[in-house]
């Protein structure tokens, strides 16, 4: 039996000396996962299984935050929050990984608990057994964020005081940053005067972007608003897309998000920044992509 052994293992050894480098080296899973189907739900479900399951990011008695976008007062039609399906499907995915508690919240910018309730965030986080909170003025704290362009801001503690981060966007156009996906949403993790931003919006994204450093991004294309952003107020300003794109390098993630919008990511240039600072990777071409229908 030893001498079989060792024969097998010289075996297999002198096979993994004839791969090159960059096949030992490739990860088992993909760096993008990308699932079209009719629900939010089985697409959301899909990404992450393409990804290894949630249960390669979420470890037993963690406690986890998901942060969509819940900042406009607007309902799932209108495309200007995450849709409550995929919110929904993350946090049982998380539960069932076994997260020990999962915190669903975001700094709006209309009414927070009209937001909350319109975007049907609330009803289906709770109905999953997230616990929904609100941002409280109490909680903020001046941190050194260490960026670029911002050195310190007021940030809410929920956010740092949970062992992984998920970042749930939607997909959008916006005015200034022409896109709004994973790198802005973390403007709905802090406080403060959040309109300073507006002075070098993509340069405060990637600070903030690199401050946070989400576990997983998720990204919800199922309905994107490519008209009329942030907020829009049509239907006739969304389309169907049916897609959920989710990753761990979030520069990775806009960089697909972006083509939604006929953009090239080169043209974004939070990316080009994000990428320059080390953050990911916007190179489509040079990414293991896996694409699903569901």
């Amino acid at each position: 039996m030893q001498r079989r052994s060792f024969i097998k293992s010289l075996i297999i050894g002198g096979l993994a000396t004839r791969l090159s480098p960059e096949l030992l080296a490739q990860p088992a899973h993909p760096e993008l996962a990308v699932a079209q189907g009719e629900t939010p739900a089985a697409i959301t479900q899909a990404a992450l299984k393409i990804l290894g399951g949630m249960e390669k990011f979420i470890g037993r008695g963690d406690k986890v935050l998901i942060k969509p976008n819940i900042g406009w007062d607007r309902t799932p039609e209108m495309a200007a929050c995450t849709n409550p399906e995929v919110v929904r499907a993350l946090v049982e995915m998380s539960y069932q990984a076994g997260a020990k508690q999962v915190i669903v919240m975001d700094n709006t910018i209309n009414q927070a608990r009209r937001c909350y309730v319109r975007s049907g965030i609330q009803e289906a986080a709770r109905e999953a057994g997230a616990k929904v909170l609100f941002t409280d003025e109490n909680r903020l704290k001046k941190m050194s964020i260490n960026g670029e362009w911002l050195k310190e801001w007021d940030v809410f503690q929920d956010f740092v005081e949970v062992d992984k981060l998920i970042n749930v966007p939607i997909a959008k156009v916006h005015s200034l940053s022409r896109v709004t996906l994973s790198l802005k949403n973390w403007l709905g993790a802090v406080g403060g005067n959040r309109n300073q931003f507006h002075q070098k919006i993509d340069q405060a994204m990637v600070d903030l972007a690199a401050f946070f450093k989400p576990t997983l991004t998720v990204l919800d294309a199922y309905r994107i608003l490519f008209r009329n952003g942030p907020q829009g107020g049509r239907v006739s300003d969304t389309k169907l897309m049916k897609t959920v794109v989710a990753g761990v390098d979030q520069v990775a993630v806009d960089a697909y998000g972006a083509t939604f919008f006929d953009l090239k990511p080169e043209e974004i240039y939070s990316l080009q920044l994000a990428q320059s600072r080390g953050l990911g990777n916007f190179d489509l071409e040079k990414l293991r992509i896996e694409k699903r229908a569901v």
